[in-house]
């Protein structure tokens, strides 16, 4: 599989940003749950995230996703050898998908996720309020935390 780019933007309403998006790529979204769609173009190749939880119109992150574990692990080291501060995470679940993946941010402070998809699942994320602080992510209770938003690791918020 090809390297795919990633965009994760916040939305102020899914069902609402889903039909227009509809609208604009000319395609079903391949995921939506109520905090959540994702749309995959095949040309050019890119992934469109929607998600719940941070300032509508902002962008959440970018990243890239791989064909393979093996393929993130050798991104990894080259990073690292690049000298830049890094968090992985392994087997992590996220946006309704269980991941191994690596993060790092952009001289501008913008988060980059760097993955390969092992498997969907049912399940989002943990509700970690460093991880929605990091992303800018607003939640009214811990109990609303739960099902909104994607998750980007504490590490992060202190780079």
């Amino acid at each position: 599989m090809a390297s795919t780019f990633h965009v994760a933007l916040y939305v102020d309403s899914i069902p609402e940003a889903v039909e227009q998006y509809r609208k604009l790529l000319g395609i079903e979204p391949a995921k939506v749950r109520q905090d959540y769609a994702k749309f995959e173009l095949q040309d050019p190749p890119v992934i469109l995230s929607l998600n719940a939880g941070g300032e509508p119109g902002k962008l959440s992150h970018l990243g890239i996703r791989y064909g393979s574990t093996g393929e993130v692990a050798s991104e990894m080291v080259r990073v690292k050898q690049a000298e830049l501060p890094l968090f992985q995470q392994e087997g992590t679940t996220c946006c309704y998908a269980k991941a191994d993946k690596f993060w790092v941010r952009d001289r501008d402070g913008v988060p980059w996720e760097m993955y390969t998809l092992l498997e969907d699942v049912a399940a989002e994320t943990a509700a970690d309020p460093s991880l929605r602080a990091f992303l800018g992510q607003h939640t009214a209770s811990a109990e609303t935390a739960e099902g909104t938003g994607c998750c980007v690791p504490p590490a992060l918020a202190t780079s």
